[in-house]
């Protein structure tokens, strides 16, 4: 399934044409994600390849995001994937409340793929049993910083006022479970 990320209104950016996102659940509650931005690589602002690791404050540069959560609760968890390779997991008991590191069963494996016209990151994300057994509503994203400066904020939907991926209207995407594919 492909969808199709919006830039915020308040963030308008000249550089990128589009940013897409595809999904696919895999063996054992893996959730595979690939991340498609067209844009002039020349243009972005992309941090040095790494060793992958966790590492916070992704988001002030360019990085893809999901946030995942169960219907009708008010937890939910968010992940961050660099073009450096660094991630990031965490988790919230409500609105931006209480965040901590949430474990993984191991390291997502991520994948960037570059051309002077697009920028591509795969990702396979290994989901603690609770996030891989119920269906989830999700939150696809992306923060894209541009070489002069400016940064603009994608996501399938936005909610009023300035960017928030963590708004509950954000999280419109429904995943079915994995253990029901």
């Amino acid at each position: 399934m492909r969808l199709n990320l919006q830039c915020h209104p308040l963030t308008p950016v000249s550089v990128v044409q589009d940013i897409a996102v595809a999904y696919e659940w895999k063996a054992h509650g893996s959730l595979w994600l690939r991340y498609h931005a067209e844009v002039l690589l020349h243009d972005l602002d992309l941090p040095d390849l790494v060793e992958a690791k966790r590492v916070d404050g992704l988001w002030e540069n360019t990085c893809f995001e999901l946030f995942l959560q169960e219907s009708g609760a008010n937890r939910y968890c968010e992940f961050n994937f660099s073009p450096s390779s660094c991630w990031a997991a965490y988790q919230f008991s409500d609105y931006r409340d209480d965040m901590r590191n949430l474990q993984l069963p191991k390291p997502p494996d991520i994948f960037l793929e570059l051309s002077d016209s697009h920028v591509a990151m795969e990702v396979t994300l290994g989901l603690p049993d609770i996030w891989g057994a119920v269906a989830l509503n999700a939150a696809f994203a992306a923060v894209i910083k541009e070489n002069s400066g400016p940064k603009s904020y994608w996501a399938l939907t936005h909610p009023p006022g300035k960017p928030d991926f963590h708004h509950k209207d954000c999280f419109t995407h429904q995943l079915k479970a994995a253990g029901t594919l």
